[in-house]
């Protein structure tokens, strides 16, 4: 229940955000988001791409790739919510989910995805995006990086536990050994 409520919640947060830019003249664009001090810059573009307009032109790709890989995802989801543990790659898909989704509305109904900020540091400068972006690859690196600890703890297993214990071991030690002087 609370991985659906994450992506409820990303997902309704970027489409009201979009929802906001929209509502304003497109000639009232760009402008510094408050309190940033010009470090990010609000936007109102429409990209009927992917990233960086890629397959514009293709606008039945466009909607119907992201549809299945999103279906994909929550059936992926929907296998691990039973399992017990997991929580970083639920969570992970969740917020991956919930940034998908609000792009996805834009494509089905806009037929263009609203992208509204960037950020005033170097190459990012030339690239305006959304939330959903940004929870797309938050949520993406959430399970890259588990995926890289899972693979260190299998390579390194007894090694891990050996100097766990030879710690342990050491702190007993001289636990031991300060309690023989008083």
């Amino acid at each position: 229940m609370i991985y659906t409520g994450i992506i409820a919640a990303l997902s309704s947060l970027d489409l009201g955000i979009k929802w906001l830019i929209e509502r304003e003249k497109p000639e009232d664009f760009p402008k510094p988001l408050r309190h940033t001090c010009g470090k990010i810059l609000l936007y109102r573009n429409h990209n009927a791409g992917f990233p960086f307009g890629f397959l514009e032109k293709h606008g039945e790709v466009v909607r119907m790739l992201p549809l299945a890989v999103i279906s994909g995802l929550f059936g992926f989801l929907t296998a691990l919510l039973p399992q017990k543990g997991k929580r970083v790659q639920k969570i992970g898909i969740a917020i991956i989910l919930g940034g998908a989704i609000s792009n996805l509305y834009d494509r089905l109904v806009r037929r263009y995805v609203v992208d509204y900020f960037s950020i005033q540091c170097g190459k990012l400068k030339e690239v305006v995006f959304n939330l959903g972006d940004i929870f797309v690859f938050l949520g993406s690196g959430i399970l890259f990086t588990a995926e890289v600890i899972k693979e260190i703890r299998g390579v390194f297993p007894k090694e891990t536990s050996l100097l766990s214990e030879q710690r342990a071991n050491s702190i007993k030690s001289l636990v031991d050994s300060g309690q023989e002087t008083m």
